[in-house]
This record gives C-alpha cells, sequence and structure tokens, in this order.
C-alpha cells in the first residue's frame, strides 16, 4: 500500500446551480491545491456531500483527480448503509484508481448496534479491494465507534487506518495505543489537530485544508506541542467561524481563496452575503489572502 501524506484536505465537491457534479472545477480545484503543496486528497467524504452523490460520480470524482494530479494519493469516501451500497461504491472508486477507501459508519438502522456495525465493516475488509480506512465523525451521523470496536477491526489485514472526528485527544490516544504498529489514525477535527498528534495519530484529514492547508500543515508539523500553539489557536480562530455555517461556510472560505465551489447541493443552501463577509474577515485576520 502507499503511504499517504500527513495532511490531506476533506475535498468539497463543486456542483452547478442545477446540482450536477462540475467535473471541470473539481479538476481545477484539485490541480490548484496541488500548486499550493498538498499530495493527497480525500473525495466524496462529508464535506465532499459524499451521502449525496449519485452512482458513477465517485467514479469521476477519482478519475478527475487522477488527472489533475497524477502522482497524488487518493482516498475515496464511501456512505452506504449497506453492504452491498458500500462494495459498489468501492468497486467504483477502485476501478476510477483511488489508492484506499474511506468508510463510514452505517446508521441509520444500527446505530449503537456495535456489533452489527463491526460486522458490517468486518465484512467490508473482507470484500474490498481497496485498503479501508474506517471513519468516524459522529458530528454528522450522532455515533462514535467505540474504541474497542475500532481495536478489533484494526487487526484486519484490509483495514489500515482511520478517521477520527470527534476531535477527542484521549480517545485518539488509546485508538494509537490498542491498534496494530502502523495503523494510520488521522483526526478530522481542526479545532484539535495539535492534540491528536501530541496523542500519536499520523495527521489530519480536514475540512479547513480546503482553505488553511499551509496552517493544518504547520500543525502538524511542529516539533513540539510549543511550537504548535501558535499556529493552532490561529486555525481554531478561524474554524470557530467558518464551521458554524456547516459545509456551506467551508465552501465559502473555500471559494474565497480560490477554490470554484459551485453551489452545494440541497438541501445544504449557499451562505448569506453577510456569513460571507465575516469569514472572509476571519481568513484575513488568519493571514490566509482572500481572492
Amino acid at each position: 500500500m502507499r503511504t499517504p501524506p500527513t495532511v490531506m484536505p476533506a475535498l468539497v465537491t463543486p456542483f452547478t446551480r442545477r446540482g450536477d457534479l462540475d467535473g471541470d472545477a473539481h479538476v481545477s480545484n484539485v490541480a490548484e491545491l496541488e500548486r499550493r503543496g498538498l499530495t493527497g486528497f480525500v473525495l466524496a467524504g462529508s464535506t465532499g456531500q459524499g451521502p449525496y452523490l449519485e452512482p458513477d460520480e465517485r467514479r469521476r470524482l477519482v478519475e478527475g483527480a487522477r488527472r489533475a494530479a497524477p502522482a497524488a494519493y487518493l482516498l475515496c469516501g464511501v456512505a452506504a448503509e449497506s453492504l452491498r451500497g458500500a462494495l459498489a461504491q468501492i468497486d467504483e472508486a477502485a476501478g476510477a484508481g483511488a489508492d484506499a477507501s474511506l468508510v463510514l459508519t452505517p446508521t441509520t438502522l444500527v446505530r449503537g448496534r456495535h456489533r452489527l456495525v463491526r460486522r458490517f465493516f468486518a465484512d467490508v475488509a473482507d470484500r474490498s479491494p481497496l485498503p479501508v480506512f474506517l471513519y468516524s465523525v459522529p458530528g454528522v451521523t450522532g455515533y462514535e465507534l467505540p474504541v474497542d470496536v475500532v481495536a478489533d477491526l484494526a487487526a484486519h489485514d484490509t483495514v489500515v487506518g482511520m478517521k477520527d472526528s470527534g476531535g477527542h485527544p484521549v480517545r485518539a490516544r488509546s485508538i494509537v495505543a490498542s491498534a496494530p504498529e502502523g495503523f494510520l489514525l488521522y483526526g478530522g477535527a481542526s479545532r484539535a489537530v495539535a492534540l491528536t498528534r501530541a496523542a500519536g495519530a499520523r495527521g489530519a484529514i480536514t475540512a479547513s485544508a480546503n482553505y488553511a492547508a499551509a496552517l493544518v500543515g504547520k500543525v502538524v508539523g511542529a516539533r513540539s506541542m510549543s511550537a504548535a500553539t501558535e499556529p493552532q489557536d490561529r486555525l481554531t480562530r478561524l474554524v470557530t467561524v467558518v464551521e458554524r455555517h456547516g459545509l456551506p461556510g467551508t465552501s465559502a472560505a473555500a471559494d474565497l481563496t480560490g477554490l470554484d465551489v459551485g453551489t452545494p447541493r440541497r438541501p445544504l443552501r449557499p451562505v448569506t452575503a453577510s456569513v460571507r463577509r465575516d469569514i472572509a474577515s476571519a481568513l484575513d485576520a488568519a493571514g490566509i489572502p482572500v481572492r
């Protein structure tokens, strides 16, 4: 398996006003972020509106990213409530050239039923043609994958890592301690990048890397907690403003810094002009140029 970089953006997915996937904008965004120094991308994750994607759109996202950045590490999100659906999405990503899959916890009928969730991931791993990263994002799903379930799944040869977006550094330390050596934990909460990194995480996969990649990189690359404090504080202040408005806030920040984000797929809606000004001010305060 190729080793992923320490910082990857949970990439926004651009749509037209009619709600169609804008492939040209997506290719342009990947190329722009590669120019900014990023060498890996998470496609079709929560920030990429993965639960709203339709059949064949993952293929288009992966193929477009591969054209724009041939050497990049591509981790494709999987958001399915059934084993059959998850495997179909993974096959789509694998056929297009993805390096690995990031599989979201199923919740609709199994929320809190840890045995069934564990079995879902084990069945996915048994059949997946790609390496599997677990994905726990309780702020979106209302369900946090238990540490003991993570430890059990991490023993599977195909399960190579995890994105944990809960933002709890003690939990991160427990995951690192209980997983086999080489298990790749990524923090997904921008406010906790420094603490999660100090707890043993390999790096960060964040929405903020769409618009503040250099700042996220400074936090991840800091050699001590004291060195990470100032960039983490700036990042925290910035995301407090941006993430108050959910995914549309992230899209607005990305747009203000030069990406072509289009229009969120409904039911999501763009932020208001007033909110956009607030986000622009927060970017400026963080030292990030607004275009």
